[in-house]
């Protein structure tokens, strides 16, 4: 691995100086490139910002880009994304990945919930070379980057091939860029300039930019590095089995031997969330497979982002998700200090994190005692108490409600529950005054907000009052009983479409007031999709389409919005969890394919309609997945807005048997088929068809003029076309198919004997039909057959 070292030309960025975080607002794409030596602050302070150089950028150089910027990154969690293998030509494909890659993540809970702790920052470093090293295999070159990162975990043959290190001293060397972050408050997620699929965890995420799968690699590999969660693969190596496990009790949070009952009993690992839906499909429970393993452990959740990209965390990992993140911040951001005695005689104030989902709690207690009344306020105004001479203990305590917790170790810790404890002596007296009333801080401005988030602002607080805020949507005023300084917009049930919404802080003394305002995108994003070429199409007034396949069908789906940014379409095979669309994962341009058993990729497969769900790894059991398939398909745009799902029912029926003979054009019959199995496609037949005992027929948007027979016949499969004549079916040992097919004659099925799968008549137009003695029984799918004359028989109600 080859890394020449460069010199930093530019990339310091002034983040308190030039972005005005004091006030929380991010802005975003903000770019400052700051000469190298110079102090920060002092140079935004004098404008010394430098213009970008006309030269090409020599290798090394690098720019930090804020890309969302909530506060103080001392008081804030700071995504670091750095990019490797980029050249400067190079660039704006960084810039599309990493647009690609936020917008992805912040569709996924708890990021989705928890996206106002975050500052990012992109740093957009020069490499030499395109490309990382031994990609896509060992033998692939060793490129000249920044990072040295590569595949085979840096080219090492003992490793996997999609194993992507990074040099982390280097990474962290530029990550240091973005002012004011550090190791300690930051998470870094290198990208390789790469479209192979690959990534890591460890103390430095990794990923691929470019890859289909690759921006749904990163809140995985974050799920390694942030939440020290570990793989619930039942394979190492891809393709290559797991053994059994046999050791004790793991120390993972998401991984155990212990049977359900015995969870209960000793109240261990996931007990509270057992039975629970799971939010990657199914239930959670105790599922067989993980730590690398086939056997011998068990985890909570059939196909949890852990084990399957493209499904979200399970409650389980989703749990540990949301205790990391928050405990890399502090909830209670501030207020009164309390370093020392307060005088009873004015106004105690906390400021807390504002969550996009929901409202922190805050609750007061005097001397031990709840204060009521207080209704979840930030502010407590002592002289309302009427304390008794001496001195009094005051405690604010602040609290997540979020549901994503269960476990009360986890409420309670500090990353959840923090307190704020007063002195308060009667004997003191405060001096009157403050700050001139203005907006400290708020929910960005620079960009919509979601129909269903909470909007927050903040104010100056003088000592002897509280400023109180009042909220109106598009002019009319709004209720908001509790604390005023957070809005939620979920309960407003807000119309379709773009609303204005308006918070003004007004001084009850002087009746100053300031304001400050959001756009509030109302609108739902849609998505379409389309689908391959069925059989048979079927549409009912008030009930999803229908479509009918016997082979692979593959489904596309677009998002659109009518504002800016990224609709990621997600998609739900039968109720078993919301799953990204990304394509397919070799093409993400491509259409996503459905098989009976899915399609194997790269050593997993995707697509199964078979039993153990959509995504498994190849060597696990599966049956076909033949029958009705209910397909939801949503949207999720930039600022969070969940679109209304539709959906469509496709049915898969076994494939036709491989032809032997194949017929096309005009044929002048009659056509006996004695052996093989005989294909007509598009074919004319004038006369009639015969097929002798042991042979097959598979007639594709045919047409024969006479009657046809089959007494013993291997197959018959009548798909789209057109007899007629008779067509009689007798003892039929196969596939006996008749699919949008016109038969001018009686159709009569009798005898037929044809295993697992049942004679499938579906969407005919057929004079008259009567079926006898056949097992299985007869069946239409859903989809009834138009019958002119009479229906009896096995078939009396198809």
């Amino acid at each position: 691995m080859r890394r020449r070292g460069g010199r930093v030309r530019s990339g310091l960025t002034a983040i308190t100086a030039a972005t005005g975080i004091a006030g929380g607002v991010g802005h975003e794409g903000d770019v400052v490139k700051i000469r190298a030596g110079l102090c920060v602050a002092a140079m935004v302070t004098a404008g010394l910002v430098v213009a970008p150089p006309a030269a090409a950028a020599e290798m090394g150089s690098a720019t930090v880009v804020p890309i969302q910027v909530t506060g103080d990154p001392a008081k804030r969690f700071n995504l670091v994304l750095l990019g490797d293998g980029y050249t400067e030509a190079d660039l704006p494909t960084f810039r599309s990945h990493v647009d690609k890659h936020l917008n992805t993540l912040w569709t996924i809970e708890p990021f989705k919930s928890y996206r106002s702790y975050f500052n990012v920052y992109a740093v957009e470093i020069v490499s030499a070379e395109s490309g990382v090293d031994c990609d896509p295999g060992l033998t692939g070159p060793r490129r000249d980057t920044v990072l040295g990162m590569g595949f085979w975990g840096g080219c090492n043959p003992n490793s996997v091939q999609r194993l992507l290190s990074v040099d982390g001293a280097a990474a962290n060397t530029y990550a240091n860029l973005a002012t004011g972050t550090n190791p300690g408050n930051r998470q870094l997620i290198a990208l390789a300039n790469s479209g192979t699929y690959g990534g890591a965890g460890g103390a430095n995420a990794t990923a691929s930019g470019g890859n289909a799968l690759s921006a749904l690699i990163s809140p995985h590999e974050l799920g390694h590095s942030l939440g020290g969660l570990q793989d619930e693969y039942d394979y190492y190596a891809r393709g290559v089995a797991g053994d059994t496990y046999t050791g004790p009790e793991p120390s993972s949070v998401h991984h155990t031997v212990l049977t359900e009952q015995q969870m209960r009993d000793t109240q261990a690992k996931w007990w509270r969330w057992l039975g629970e839906p799971s939010e990657s499909g199914g239930t959670i429970g105790r599922y067989e497979g993980g730590l690398y393993l086939q056997r011998g452990v068990w985890r909570p959740s059939q196909h949890s982002m852990m084990k399957s990209l493209g499904f979200y965390f399970d409650q389980v990992a989703r749990e540990r998700m949301t205790q990391r993140i928050a405990g890399k911040v502090s909830i209670l951001q501030g207020g009164t200090p309390a370093d020392r005695p307060v005088g009873a005689d004015r106004v105690l104030r906390v400021q807390t994190l504002h969550p996009v989902s929901h409202e922190l709690a805050v609750t007061w207690s005097v001397d031990g005692v709840t204060v009521p009344g207080t209704g979840n306020a930030r502010d407590l105004d002592l002289r309302s108490l009427r304390l008794a001479p001496g001195t009094h203990t005051v405690t604010a305590t602040v609290t997540d409600p979020t549901p994503f917790v269960r476990d009360p170790a986890v409420r309670d810790s500090a990353a959840l529950t923090q307190r704020r404890t007063w002195t308060v002596d009667t004997a003191l007296t405060t001096p009157a005054g403050g700050e001139p009333l203005a907006i400290t801080a708020s929910t960005a401005t620079d960009r919509p907000v979601g129909a269903r988030d909470v909007v927050y602002v903040e104010s100056t607080q003088p000592t002897d009052r509280v400023p109180t805020v009042t909220w109106t949507l598009d002019g009319q005023p709004v209720a908001n009983p509790g604390h005023d300084g957070d809005l939620e917009l979920a309960p407003l049930g807000l119309a379709r479409g773009t609303h204005r919404l308006t918070a003004t802080v007004t001084d009850p003394v002087t009746r100053e007031s300031v304001s400050r305002g959001w756009t509030v995108d109302a609108t739902r994003p849609e998505v379409d999709y389309q689908v391959s070429a069925p059989l048979l199409t079927t549409t009912r007034p008030g009930r999803p389409t229908e479509y009918l396949y016997n082979g692979p069908f593959t489904m596309r789906l677009t998002g659109a919005d009518d504002g800016a940014g990224q609709v990621t379409a997600e998609f739900r095979l039968d109720g078993d969890g919301w799953h990204n669309y990304y394509g397919w994962p070799t093409d993400a341009d491509e259409p996503f394919r459905f098989t009976a058993t899915g399609t194997d990729v790269d050593g997993l497969v995707y697509g199964n309609l078979g039993s153990g769900g959509l995504s498994v790894s190849p060597f696990a059991e599966r049956s076909p997945g033949y029958g009705r398939h209910t397909v939801e398909y949503r949207g999720i745009d930039a600022v969070g807005n969940i679109g209304a799902p539709g959906s469509f029912v496709a049915t898969l029926i076994p494939s036709p048997p491989a032809c032997t003979n194949v017929v096309t054009g005009r044929h002048t019959g009659p056509l006996v088929v004695s052996t093989g199995v005989t294909c007509l496609r598009g074919a004319t037949v004038t006369g009639a068809v015969v097929v002798r005992p042991g042979a097959a027929l598979v007639a594709e948007r045919a047409t024969i003029s006479g009657a046809l027979a089959a007494t013993g016949a291997g197959a018959v499969e009548l798909l789209n076309s057109s007899v007629r004549g008779a067509v009689t079916l007798t003892g039929t040992t196969g596939h006996v198919t008749a699919v949008g097919t016109r038969v001018d004659g009686p159709l009569v099925l009798s005898g037929n004997v044809t295993g697992d799968t049942a004679a499938i008549l579906a969407g005919n137009d057929v004079a008259a039909l009567h079926c006898a003695g056949n097992s299985p029984a007869p069946v239409d799918l859903g989809t009834p057959n138009t019958v002119r004359g009479a229906a009896s028989g096995q078939c009396r109600a198809l």
